[in-house]
Order: C-alpha cells, then sequence, then structure tokens
C-alpha cells in the first residue's frame, strides 16, 4: 500500500538555540507515546507526499519517521505527522501500548 500520512498532536521542547525537539506523540485514538530518542534531523520528502523537517526517532524500541510540514508545504498549514503504511493495524495500534506516565 502507498505510505499515508497520519496527522498528529505533539508536545515539542524548544531550545534556547530554536531547535525544535519532540516530546511526545498524542495518537488519534487518544493515546500517549513518549518520544524516547531523537535519532536524526534533516529536511526531506516523505513517502507518503509532502516535504519538511523529518525526525527519525524512538518511540518504545520501534524507530518511526515523524514529519514536521512547516508553512511553505503544499497544506500551507504548519503540522506533524507520522508516515503509516496504511494498513488497518498500524492505523489502529502504529506504536504499541500507551505509556501511562505522560500527563497532558
Amino acid at each position: 500500500m502507498h505510505p499515508q500520512r497520519i496527522y498528529v498532536d505533539l508536545r515539542v521542547s524548544y531550545s534556547a538555540d530554536g531547535v525544535m525537539t519532540p516530546v511526545w506523540i498524542k495518537w488519534k485514538d487518544g493515546r500517549v507515546f513518549e518520544i524516547d530518542r531523537v535519532l536524526d534531523i534533516r529536511r526531506a520528502a516523505s513517502d507518503a507526499g509532502s516535504m519538511g523537517l523529518r525526525y527519525t526517532v524512538k518511540i518504545m524500541g520501534q524507530e518511526r519517521r515523524l514529519f514536521f510540514e512547516d508553512a511553505w508545504s503544499e497544506t500551507g498549514m504548519a503540522r506533524w505527522f507520522v508516515e503509516s503504511s496504511g494498513t488497518r493495524e498500524e492505523e489502529s495500534a502504529d506504536v504499541a501500548v500507551q505509556n501511562p506516565k505522560i500527563q497532558i
């Protein structure tokens, strides 16, 4: 299947020098996942279409590609999405289980 963009709510930390670091993702069903580690940040195209900052992150031991689609993207809006393979299983439970330590 063709990869899809799944837009998510996201908490971001900003450093004094302006670097954005994602902290957690809130999935569309309300589950929240802490981002354990940012492995890479670069400007890149998504396989699901669109262009932006691609964050390669670790969430509960799994590597994911998270994109910040800025205001210069095709949508004209600044927002975050996760690439999905588009399968039903991945859409319903993309990462794993909820991390109960996170408070929103």
